[in-house]
């Protein structure tokens, strides 16, 4: 572990160590070719230096996207837990041929590191909007792992603060780097459907309720050496420690204090590509209506343009699946890595590139072009912002039962105090923003 200690140095160890460094100089300097950038290295000076903060095992397998790329360091990981502080150590220095991966308990102390460029954050979602914050006043540009906002305020919040510190931010909504999604996107957005009618998401599949969230029966503490139970809770209401929330990752406070994620979970995917395919990236739609006895929910654009969001129904293309319908033709994928047509006319003699799963490769590389040129991701803090509104403010209609009108400028419900209430939530001291 790393101190923020200052240490004396004596005025014999000085001259020493000052005579040492003088002699080197003197001495011929051998750099290997790899750290010149030949022989297919990166020079040094072009590497980007990355820590991660809180990595679990959708964390790690971020992490082994970011290990191959050749102008990556990894260099630092903070986590609550023990157990996966040493595991991600172990896989970075097996990865190095080292040891110099650091450990940290307190993920301040990773920030604090004047040579780390940027962070992977995959905590669970009570730590995601603070952490990245926290990252971006700390100077790093920021790959964080979904849903990135618990409600709205903290939604706008992230992106105000992205904008203000001119940092990077990438979500962990990988879909929008894949080939299939991209080109369904593509016919949606450029009028190859006519106009556009509706955009379907599929919600979370294994519990898609939106209750507020609760306490588990209390357990035996852990000792902290295994488990730091307070900054493992973070900005989240505090609980007696119990396994299973520890084993959870933090599943459970999603939103607006909620539980269960309702359209938030799988919404951070489907319903941002629904938004990208609407043309919807600055905004979200205006008008929320309540779940149906079929298990639907609907949103309006201003466009008119319908977002449904469906549990059945569905082509056999993957887990989840998006539609886009337009007055002249629809297409829908999902992540087998195929996609249907309504006509092959709108595939114009194309081979869309077939890749199953949701792998995060090009995601990572989106990121990492980006720190490099300072450019905007395809997942950029603005847009994850207008997605998770989107998605928080449904969430809302379905927990109230009742149809909601939204103000996307102001960003309020119109006429329902109750609403708007639930448009943000109190943190945890000390964890202020």
């Amino acid at each position: 572990m790393q101190s923020r200690k200052s240490h004396t140095v004596s005025r014999r160890k000085f001259l020493a160590t000052a005579t040492a460094v003088s002699a080197a100089w003197a001495a011929p300097t051998f750099v290997s070719a790899k750290a010149l950038g030949r022989d297919g290295g990166v020079p040094a000076s072009e590497r980007i230096i990355v820590g991660g903060i809180g990595l679990g095992n959708r964390g790690t397998y971020v992490l082994s996207c970011f290990l191959p790329e050749p102008d990556v360091q990894f260099v630092a990981i903070a986590d609550a837990k023990a157990n996966r502080r040493t595991e991600i150590k172990r896989i970075v220095d097996e990865k190095y041929g080292n040891s110099g991966c650091a450990m940290y308990i307190d993920f301040r102390e990773l920030l604090d590191r004047n040579d780390i460029d940027a962070v992977l954050i995959a905590t669970g979602p009570n730590w995601h909007a603070t952490a990245s914050m926290m990252a971006a006043l700390a100077g790093k540009d920021v790959y964080c792992e979904k849903p990135c906002t618990r409600n709205i305020a903290q939604s706008l919040r992230l992106a105000e603060t992205f904008r203000r510190t001119a940092r990077v931010f990438q979500a962990g909504t990988q879909r929008r780097s894949l080939p299939h999604f991209v080109f369904a996107i593509e016919l949606a957005r450029t009028g190859k459907l006519g106009k556009l009618t509706a955009v379907h998401a599929h919600p979370s599949p294994w519990d898609n309720s939106v209750k507020t969230s609760g306490w588990l029966p209390a357990q035996p503490q852990p000792p902290e050496s295994e488990i730091q139970w307070d900054l493992y809770l973070g900005p989240a209401a505090w609980r007696p420690y119990n396994q299973e929330i520890a084993n959870r990752g933090g599943e459970f406070e999603k939103g607006g204090g909620m539980v269960g994620g309702g359209v938030l979970e799988w919404g951070s995917h489907c319903v941002d590509l629904c938004q990208w395919a609407a043309n919807a990236d600055h905004t979200a739609p205006v008008e929320y209506h309540p779940r149906t006895p079929d298990n639907r929910s609907t949103a309006v654009y201003a466009s008119g343009t319908q977002l449904v969001i469906r549990e059945d129904g569905w082509l056999p293309l993957g887990s989840c699946p998006v539609r886009f319908e337009g007055e002249s033709g629809w297409v829908e994928a999902g992540d087998s890595g195929r996609l249907e047509v309504s006509s092959p006319a709108l595939l114009a003699g194309k081979r869309v590139a077939e890749i199953g799963g949701y792998p995060a490769t090009f995601h990572v590389r989106n990121f990492l072009d980006c720190v490099k040129t300072r450019g905007q991701t395809v997942a950029n803090a603005e847009v994850a912002c207008n997605s998770h509104i989107a998605c928080h403010a449904a969430n809302i209609a379905i927990f109230l039962n009742r149809t909601l009108k939204y103000d996307p400028e102001r960003h309020e419900f119109l006429n329902d105090d109750e609403a708007n209430r639930l448009r943000g939530e109190a943190l945890r001291e000390p964890w202020r923003m």
